[in-house]
């Protein structure tokens, strides 16, 4: 009597026999129709980096969920290991004459193309729309809490933020005495920048030798509340304001390996950032320290004033991307007043 052989059924993909499931086929087709890269530890998509992987495990899952295998997600995680050798390439550096923006490419001569048909390294949130109304909110914001002198380093230094490259040389330090709302600049910002913003700490990146690696494809750290004590040691922070190409990063019980390094450094603080034994030029000198205006003792707060501004994002872009655009043409030399070169 012949044996009932199981034939191969012609519906199912090619990665799938009917009981097994092929993880290095199954990556090929998935690369197929998905663009995607692996490189510097991380995969890559036209959206920018991926910061979390749980979209990408639902998509393999909605692929595999009509198999009958066992213990899917550890199927899901033996196929993202795989998919990062199958989309590995060498590397990707950052294209620092650029910024990839919501619905388009905008070079920085003003060029702007719309789509985004490549993989990028990072994808900003907001629209490029030259027709964007000027962000009325933000600028008067800006002239209660700023001296109109120290405006135009402000728009320059959050349009430098916006591209992949440390020419500028320099961090910021917004200080005042509290209150005056300050910090409201870092709720803004992340409207405009998103996940290639994140919040930390001067203090921790100065102390701790891990924390420079969080820090690897962010295009701009805030300090919301920069801590008052002296800093030990300076020159993790000043490696970071000041590296060009490539840095070597160290994770927790992993070997030390070279990482594209951009983050920016802006700072909100009571306080100047003091160094305990770096007493050279060079660490002060990398600071652009703005002192913000006395509060008015009679002035009502917004509590919606963030969301308000945030409805501005598009001017607000348009706004620091013209600051670029005046940093660039003074080749990465911020206009600084006499009150930021006493400071």
């Amino acid at each position: 009597m012949a044996k009932n052989r199981k034939t191969p059924d012609m519906n199912l993909p090619v990665w799938f026999d009917g009981q097994n499931i092929n993880e290095a086929l199954f990556c090929e087709e998935f690369l197929h129709e998905r663009r995607i890269i692996f490189t510097n530890g991380a995969f890559f998509t036209p959206d920018g980096r991926v910061t979390d992987d749980l979209p990408l495990r639902g998509e393999i899952y909605d692929k595999l969920k009509f198999c009958a295998v066992n213990n899917i997600p550890r199927k899901i995680t033996n196929i993202l290991e795989v998919l990062k050798l199958e989309a590995q390439v060498p590397d990707f550096p950052p294209e620092q004459d650029r910024i990839h923006v919501f619905n388009g490419t905008l070079l920085l001569n003003g060029t702007f193309t719309e789509g985004r048909p490549a993989i990028v390294r990072s994808r900003l949130p907001v629209v490029y729309n030259p027709d964007a109304p000027a962000p009325v909110i933000w600028l008067n914001f800006l002239n209660g809490l700023l001296h109109a002198e120290d405006i135009p380093t402000l728009q320059e230094f959050i349009g430098y933020c916006l591209i992949p490259s440390n020419k500028g040389q320099r961090m910021m330090v917004i200080k005042g005495n509290g209150g005056e709302g300050k910090s409201q600049i870092g709720a803004v910002l992340s409207a405009i920048f998103g996940t290639n913003m994140k919040d930390g700490s001067i203090g921790k990146i100065s102390e701790n030798r891990f924390a420079r690696a969080d820090l690897e494809h962010i295009l701009l750290c805030v300090d919301d509340d920069m801590r008052m004590e002296a800093l030990r040691q300076t020159n993790y922070v000043k490696s970071i304001v000041t590296a060009q190409g490539k840095m070597d990063l160290e994770r927790k019980g992993k070997q030390s390996y070279q990482g594209w390094m951009f983050a920016r450094l802006l700072a909100f603080s009571n306080g100047d950032l003091q160094a305990l034994y770096d007493r050279s030029d060079g660490f002060y000198r990398r600071q652009l320290v703005l002192t913000t205006k006395e509060k008015p003792v009679d002035r009502a707060d917004d509590p919606d004033l963030a969301e308000k501004m945030k409805a501005e994002a598009e001017g607000i872009f348009l706004w620091a991307f013209e600051g670029l655009q005046r940093l660039v043409a003074n080749n990465f030399k911020f206009t600084e007043s006499d009150r930021i070169r006493e400071n």
